[in-house]
C-alpha cells in the first residue's frame, strides 16, 4: 500500500481547519476562553485521535452561563 505524504498533509490541513472552527464554535458556548480551546483544537488535529477526544471533551461540558448586564 502506497501512502502519499502530499495527501496525508492535505487530510492533516482540512482536519485542523475544521476542528479550530469546531472548537471554536463549541468554547464559546461551553468555556471563558474560546481562542484558546481553538488554538488547541487545531494543533490537535496532527494526532486525529486526540482531536476526536478533544471534541467529545467539549461536547459533553456543560455551557457557561451567560453574564447578565445590570441596568
Amino acid at each position: 500500500m502506497d501512502l502519499n505524504a502530499t495527501l496525508f498533509g492535505e487530510f492533516i490541513m482540512i482536519l485542523a481547519v475544521f476542528m479550530a472552527a469546531f472548537s471554536f464554535y463549541l468554547g464559546k458556548r461551553k468555556t471563558e476562553t474560546p481562542i484558546l480551546t481553538s488554538v488547541i483544537g487545531f494543533f490537535t488535529a496532527i494526532i486525529p485521535p486526540v482531536a476526536i477526544i478533544f471534541l467529545i471533551v467539549l461536547v459533553f461540558k456543560r455551557d457557561i452561563e451567560p453574564v447578565q448586564a445590570k441596568g
